[in-house]
């Protein structure tokens, strides 16, 4: 669906203060109700940095997108053009490693728009499978990416702080 003032764009590194704050706070609201502070603490550290953001940017086997409404950040997909994970059957997958909607804009019908600019990149890429990794526990998540295409073909482990979790292995054939 497309809404007006919705707009998807290529992060550039300039972006990457912006980018980390929103993508750690994001991320804090999706997840510290079921993890602790402290492995939050040490994730949000890890992952989302400024200057971790600036050399993701920076990497050319990747791609950000950014929605935005209206100027101000709503939503954000990076993409990694990389080796698959051995449950997806590709012979060139795209890795889908984060994809993230604030949650105000929840309901709103922007998300599947969202995944179909990411499907772009992946396709602009010559990549045949979109795959990503989704928390076993993150229902909400899992039934999105299901009515979008995807199906369960593995499960691989992350890491948060020091907590062991397990991530269900989704992927979906990319057609013209």
């Amino acid at each position: 669906m497309r809404q007006p003032g919705v707009s998807v764009r290529r992060a550039a590194v300039h972006d990457a203060p912006a980018l980390s704050a929103f993508a750690r706070r994001v991320f804090h609201d999706t997840f510290a109700a079921d993890n602790t502070p402290e492995d939050m603490a040490v994730y949000l550290a890890q992952a989302f940095s400024p200057a971790k953001q600036q050399a993701e940017l920076e990497d050319a086997r990747r791609v950000c997108l950014l929605m935005e409404a209206d100027g101000v950040l709503i939503a954000y997909a990076s993409l990694l053009d990389s080796a698959p994970h051995a449950a997806v059957a590709a012979a060139h997958p795209v890795e889908l490693e984060r994809f993230y909607l604030d949650q105000r804009w929840h309901g709103r019908g922007v998300a599947a728009s969202f995944m179909e600019a990411a499907r772009g990149v992946a396709r602009a890429w010559q990549g045949d499978v979109l795959w990503l990794g989704v928390w076993e526990r993150n229902a909400k998540a899992i039934r999105f990416y299901e009515k979008q295409g995807f199906e369960r073909v593995g499960a691989q482990t992350f890491w948060l702080g020091s907590d062991e979790q397990h991530d269900v292995v989704m992927s979906t054939a990319l057609t013209a």
